[in-house]
């Protein structure tokens, strides 16, 4: 693929802002997510994971779209839609949320910002929350409009990472705290930088709000980081598996409930606010678990990439569960994933058996995440 502009599967899969940018440095291969292609391939996984964890990555991750709420309701309305209390929320914080349905089943877990006083953003993993909040507001008595605005942010992660945003955005970027962000006019560019990413490592993210500009956004920010060390590139699937960050479709779905995943930091179930799932989520705890998300070890040969279908975890020649997410990270030299098993085979050390579709391998639960636990890298 050498010219972005004729790349594509017609039109009904958008092309995000940064696209034909991506492709004059180097994207090789997209996938789709929220409609949107998304560049997965600069070369090696590997080397863009080393690439991260040593430097600095640029990642074009416009397919985070942003579903937007407003009105005079706007916080009654959000409250409404996540089980995390927000009642201190300010302007100018994010927060990591998890939405639910009816039944405590997981519909995204998204960033939220709050941009303007009556005004959030949901940055999204890869669903159709659009349709469900605009459901939700057609046919609920608040005053707020659900729209998808023209914000695309991109990614700039890695331990290089501030050094760089200081010398394309100025030393104002040293006042972003972590989980905050800032407004800037960027060469006449009107942006959202803040101190968030999808990465496990320091980083930004920075959401242009007019698309038009995106290419020229992209281009500038590599000009200037490329001899600091910026390279191009995407989310790292071992960064994250490292770090026991969840993928929606893969580790958490609409069938996981935010119990099961260990998430019970982003859930109040006895503050005196209500949510779409509570009374479900009440009952879920109350009768206990019936499985539970793990960390694993395989012991195999190092995996060549990460696992492409779920497999079987099997104790005592029963499957018990599946491996959702598997990759080999070449630092800890270990093939590491994270599983959904029965919550009686769930402790820490249990020995299972994994059919990853060819053989039968030896596995162990282990603690997750598998590095940096209290993200002291994250938030430095």
């Amino acid at each position: 693929m050498t010219n972005g502009t004729d790349f594509g599967f017609g039109t009904q899969i958008r092309k995000s802002p940064f696209f034909d940018a991506t492709v004059k440095w180097g994207a090789k291969d997209f996938s789709v997510y929220n409609h949107m292609y998304i560049p997965r391939d600069f070369g090696d996984p590997e080397q863009n994971f080393w690439n991260l964890i040593n430097d600095a990555i640029l990642c074009d991750v416009a397919v985070e779209r942003q579903v937007q709420i407003k009105g005079p309701d706007a916080s009654k309305f959000v409250q409404m839609m996540t089980p995390r209390d927000l009642s201190t929320m300010k302007v100018g914080q994010c927060k990591y949320v998890i939405l639910t349905n009816q039944y405590g089943g997981i519909l995204n877990d998204p960033i939220l910002l709050r941009v303007e006083e009556n005004v959030y953003w949901f940055s999204l993993a890869d669903s159709d929350v659009l349709f469900w909040a605009q459901g939700l507001a057609a046919n609920l008595n608040y005053d707020v409009e659900i729209s998808e605005p023209d914000v695309s942010p991109l990614q700039l992660q890695g331990p290089k990472s501030r050094d760089i945003m200081v010398e394309v955005f100025g030393d104002q970027v040293l006042d972003l705290k972590y989980y905050w962000f800032k407004k800037f006019n960027f060469k006449g560019m009107d942006l959202v930088i803040s101190r968030t990413g999808w990465s496990s490592e320091l980083g930004y993210e920075i959401f242009i709000t007019n698309s038009s500009h995106g290419n020229d956004l992209y281009n500038t920010i590599m000009d200037i980081g490329f001899p600091m060390g910026l390279k191009p590139g995407h989310t790292s699937t071992i960064r994250r598996i490292e770090g026991g960050m969840l993928s929606y479709h893969a580790d958490m779905t609409i069938n996981t409930n935010p119990l099961e995943l260990g998430m019970q930091k982003f859930i109040e179930l006895d503050k005196d606010f209500n949510f779409i799932g509570k009374d479900a989520l009440i009952d879920l705890n109350n009768k206990g678990l019936s499985r539970k998300q793990v960390g694993i070890i395989i012991n195999d040969k190092p995996m060549k990439g990460p696992n492409t279908r779920f497999w079987d975890v099997i104790k005592n020649d029963v499957v018990i569960g599946k491996v959702t997410s598997a990759v080999y990270s070449p630092r800890l030299k270990l093939n590491i994933g994270i599983a959904m098993v029965k919550i009686e085979f769930s402790d820490i050390g249990e020995e299972l058996k994994i059919n990853n579709g060819n053989k039968i391998l030896d596995s162990k639960i282990v603690e997750k995440p598998f590095y940096d636990p209290n993200k002291n890298i994250t938030k430095s």
